[in-house]
């Protein structure tokens, strides 16, 4: 189970990387497990500010669409372009080439856990 240091989580298995004003964000490798074949990624909310804890979008999967929360306010800025042909990046990369969103950090993220409390959330 991949749970990197750097990053912030979610009780709803969102990750989270914030660099100056922009947050790039995903789903964990947990997540990613529990869902099983990611199929398709709906995000239609490019331009909007979401707030935190809201839904940004949906994963499918084969057998199951999960709504995907947002960790943090902010404005979403853009999607990940290669999950649009290719959403089997989630499972093969969370972390990585299978991020979702870049937004414009508008909250504070003062909820966020670190990777040992999400570990110990999921029991790792």
């Amino acid at each position: 189970m991949n749970i990197p240091d750097g990053l912030k989580y979610t009780k709803d298995h969102e990750w989270v990387k914030i660099e100056g004003k922009t947050a790039t964000i995903g789903i964990t490798d947990f997540a990613q497990g529990e869902l099983g074949d990611i199929v398709y990624v709906d995000i239609n909310t490019v331009g909007q500010e979401v707030p935190e804890h809201e839904i940004f979008g949906t994963v499918e999967a084969v057998k199951t669409v999960s709504d995907l929360y947002m960790p943090i306010a902010g404005k979403v800025l853009e999607v990940n372009p290669a999950l649009d042909g290719s959403p089997e990046k989630v499972n093969e990369d969370p972390y990585g080439e299978g991020w979702m969103i870049k937004a414009e950090v508008k909250g504070s993220g003062d909820g966020l856990l670190s990777a040992a409390q999400y570990r110990e959330l999921i029991g790792k």
